[in-house]
């Protein structure tokens, strides 16, 4: 019995274009090369400023490749898992726009996952060599090989963060489809990242705001520095840790507050503790909270009055049904607290640096999803119809209103339709001319056609021909052709 032959989908899945494999070769080889490039340089140059020797160089690149992918680091007895989300999101970014490039318009799921498949497998490969390169530089340089199964997640969990992310830039429409999401849940995806967008715009302009008040503080940090190179080394630095900040801050924002080690601060409280001697840190509160502080919450309430304003004009939201609006407070409440897991983690002797999960969990869902009902019932009693549904109101292309009496009485049913039969009458009833009538005299006839055409691809069949002539009669005055 023969075999049945692959479906479409599996006959591209085990078929590989050489033009094809190109771009997947760009895609796994362009952002690791990029990073690691990025890494050897900033490496040989710390190592080379400091004037330490290049023995460990090897070891250091390793590292440097594990901690810009957030694996946690054992440096000597000092953990390291408070690592810079800059150079992250960096390296999501790249691998992302890698992977939206190579998305074609008539992309199949078997392309697709090619795409995922070459955008973890380059950096997976470069993760095996670097565990196996610090496992070898152990005895070198104080750099405890990490946990290759955490290092794999990482990096693994990072790149298929990214791939998604740009492969639904290019294909929304389709991942949607293909997911097959209710409107209520694609609703609430696009508010909840909005949502996110703003809780951190605000809290990056608060902590501008923080640095600029506590600017004198700056010139104290930068004593320890040494030369012109330390000076700049412990600005990238602060460049590097400034999105972990960020997130920090919007835990300030919605009221739980974070920590440094014994350290804490919040609108309500703030208790002081040893902090790294980073300027960046300048721009952390140490005295006692000010009393105008708790007003900083209406900022996630407005954000969350504001989501509802928008899911009322975007979304099928009732106020006995807001799906959309719930889904986008959990949705923005998670990822905030995944991005506050990446942001934290310990820090050496100062100990954990992060925000207190739970509370920052329920207090973000809570100031988004609260105060998003109020907006969303506030827009379906006072602003409708904007953004009003289709199904909760008149349809204006319904059926029963097209054919109602006043579309009737437009056009056709008016005196004016009515009076434009006088241009039969008066016109054609003062015609002088002969009266004629046509007669059509003749026979088919089967002939071949002279004329040569141009054919399409279809065949076209050549009409008959009708052998006719015209005959010319009198007819009495009273049955002269009135016209009409």
């Amino acid at each position: 019995m023969p075999e049945p032959h692959p479906e479409p989908e599996e006959a591209g899945f085990l078929s590989l274009t050489p033009e094809r494999a190109r771009v997947l070769v760009l895609v796994a080889g362009r952002p690791t090369t990029y990073a690691l490039t990025a890494i050897i340089v900033l490496v040989l140059a710390t190592l080379l400023t400091s004037g330490s020797n290049l023995a460990g160089t090897s070891g250091a690149i390793a590292a440097g490749w594990l901690g810009a992918h957030q694996v946690p680091l054992v440096i000597g007895k000092t953990s390291l898992g408070l690592l810079p989300l800059l150079p992250t999101a960096l390296l999501v970014w790249l691998a992302g726009r890698e992977c939206a490039r190579a998305v074609e318009p008539d992309c199949t799921r078997a392309d697709l996952g090619w795409i995922v498949g070459a955008a973890l497998a380059g950096p997976l490969l470069i993760t095996a060599i670097c565990l196996a390169v610090a496992e070898d530089a152990s005895g070198v340089v104080a750099l405890q090989p990490p946990n290759t199964l955490a290092a794999f997640a990482w990096v693994g969990g990072l790149y298929l963060v990214a791939a998604l992310g740009g492969i639904a830039t290019r294909t929304r429409r389709e991942l949607f489809v293909l997911l097959r999401l209710p409107e209520w849940a694609i609703s609430g995806m696009y508010a909840a990242g909005r949502a996110m967008l703003r809780l951190l715009g605000c809290a990056t302009a608060l902590l501008v705001l923080s640095f600029l008040f506590h600017i004198p503080r700056i010139g104290d940090t930068y004593h320890g520095a040494g030369n012109a190179a330390g000076v700049i080394g412990l600005t990238l630095l602060s460049l590097a840790y400034l999105p972990n900040l960020v997130v920090l801050a919007v835990g300030v924002l919605v009221g739980s507050g974070a920590q440094i080690g014994v350290a804490s601060f919040g609108v309500f409280s703030v208790v002081g503790g040893p902090i790294p001697a980073v300027p960046l840190m300048a721009a952390v509160p140490t005295g006692p909270a000010a009393g105008w502080w708790p007003v900083l919450l209406l900022i996630p309430a407005a954000i969350g009055v504001l989501g509802g304003l928008d899911l009322a004009r975007s979304s099928t939201d009732r106020i006995g049904a807001p799906w959309a609006t719930l889904c986008s407070a959990g949705l923005a409440a998670v990822a905030l607290s995944l991005l506050g897991v990446v942001a934290g983690g310990d820090l050496g002797t100062f100990g954990r640096i992060g925000l207190d999960l739970p509370i920052f969990l329920l207090l973000t869902f809570a100031w988004l999803a609260i105060p998003g009902y109020v907006g969303l019932a506030f827009a379906r009693w006072f602003l409708v119809p904007v953004g009003a549904p289709p199904g909760d109101y008149a349809d204006p292309y319904d059926e029963d209103d097209y054919y109602d009496d006043d579309y009737a009485d437009d056009y056709y049913a008016d005196d004016d339709y009515a009076d434009n039969r006088d241009y039969f009458e008066d016109d054609y009833a003062d015609y002088d001319g002969p009266d004629l009538e046509v007669a059509l005299d003749g026979e088919l006839v089967e002939e071949q056609t002279s004329i040569g055409t141009v054919r399409s691809a279809h065949p076209i069949t050549t009409p008959d021909i009708v052998d006719a002539e015209v005959v010319e009669a009198d007819l009495p005055e009273s049955d002269r052709v009135d016209g009409r």
